[in-house]
């Protein structure tokens, strides 16, 4: 399936052109951004449209809000002001949510020195359930098609789906950032530079276990970290007290595990954890073996034996994908983990690929950013390619297998 490209379309002066991006970033309580990497990666294609002085609109979801009423919490708002910075554009939105009459009249009179971004589309309830009559309103506002928000892709909703239907191949297409994120982890996973590591945190089994039957097939070491070990070392015999652990999936652990065995797939798991007698930031913590696991305490990040083992485990490495934080690293008691594996893994001399969501987050606050090769926009969607999937968003921006045109 190949993906089309936005250099194929034949975009002329004033055409409008209606871009999908994801600016579902990160505020602090003050509603501040505290992370734009998200609006960044879309400029490369907001810019190329605005180069071919095509009249641009762009459209995002930002939360959750409930379904068919503002709320000023959830309002894209707060993204203007920075791609109005970042553009040197002035950046207009319609007066309400709803895409009627008056936001297909500013899509038609965009003076080329504006942008318009309409509000948070799931702000109707005709994007989430990928509504056919939703996906034909936000069709009056462009001539063209763009989906760049890779983030948003392994959603079934009506911007990402439904609505690149309604559009022939000659009005469609993929933005930079989703060809880039694709075209990335196809490579990687289909033909790394080896040996291949993997590192696989985050708090449960249940969100990678395809993800990690698929990686078993095609690393050379696989490392465990995060609430998600513990429920390894229980399948293993280990007492992990009130660790967080997956009863359900002790089996499935287990056929990891015996998988990577025999596919000779060097395994590591913690040998030391950071344990606390409650989840607090203010708890008593210390350091302890695996076998010491006390039974009303509970494990909240890999100790530091464990980390020099991890160490050891990527030194060899030349390709390195890391999905999920090694403890609770938002409580700067558990954070040393996290941390400490961003700052091994940006000093290796791999191929480094960051897998979005919570690690990118680590990444960020580790200071390492610019030391990775490629930190995924997308959690979620990384997780579906790394699991085999073909992302809805992606299936409706590609050349269909026939070969035939819609």
């Amino acid at each position: 399936m190949e993906l089309l490209s936005i250099k194929d379309l034949d975009i002329q002066k004033g055409d409008r052109v209606f871009i999908r991006c994801d600016f579902n970033v990160p505020v602090d309580e003050d509603g501040t951004i505290t992370d734009d990497r998200r609006i960044r990666s879309a400029l490369a294609t907001i810019r190329y449209c605005l180069g071919k002085n095509a009249k641009v609109i762009l459209a995002s979801h930002f939360g959750r809000p409930t379904a068919n009423q503002y709320d000023e919490k959830f309002s894209l708002k707060i993204i203007v002001k920075k791609l109005e910075q970042l553009l040197k554009k002035e950046v207009v939105m319609p007066k309400n949510f709803l895409v009627d009459d008056e936001a297909i009249e500013l899509s038609k009179n965009l003076a080329f020195d504006q942008v318009l971004l309409i509000e948070n589309l799931r702000f109707n309830e005709g994007e989430t359930k990928n509504d056919q009559n939703f996906a034909k309103q936000l069709s009056q506002l462009a001539e063209f098609y763009i989906n760049d928000a890779f983030g948003a892709s392994h959603r079934k909703h009506a911007s990402i789906y439904a609505m690149p239907t309604l559009y022939d191949h000659e009005h469609k297409a993929a933005g930079f950032l989703l060809k880039k994120e694709v075209t990335f982890f196809d490579k990687m996973v289909k033909n790394p530079t080896r040996p291949f590591v993997s590192i696989i945190g985050g708090s449960k089994v249940s969100g990678k276990l395809e993800a990690m039957l698929n990686l078993v097939d095609k690393v050379d070491k696989m490392i465990i970290g995060g609430g998600m070990a513990f429920t390894f070392l229980k399948a293993l015999g280990y007492e992990v007290g009130n660790s967080l652990v997956e009863n359900d999936l002790l089996d499935d652990a287990k056929a990891i595990m015996k998988k990577a065995k025999e596919k000779d797939v060097k395994f590591y798991l913690p040998v030391d954890v950071v344990v606390a007698d409650k989840f607090d930031e203010k708890a008593v913590s210390k350091y302890l073996p695996i076998q010491e696991i006390p039974k009303e305490w509970m494990g909240l990040d890999i100790g530091p034996a464990t980390n020099r083992l991890f160490r050891e485990a990527i030194n060899d490495a030349q390709t390195i994908l890391w999905n999920g934080p090694m403890g609770v690293f938002e409580m700067d008691k558990f954070s040393k983990g996290s941390f400490m594996m961003s700052h091994y893994v940006a000093d290796s001399h791999a191929t480094t690929i960051i897998g979005g969501g919570d690690t990118g987050d680590v990444v960020s606050r580790a200071g390492d950013i610019e030391e990775m090769t490629f930190i995924s926009t997308g959690g979620g969607a990384s997780l579906e390619l790394l699991e085999g999937k073909i992302l809805p968003g992606v299936e409706a921006v590609s050349q269909p297998t026939n070969g035939e045109n819609q």
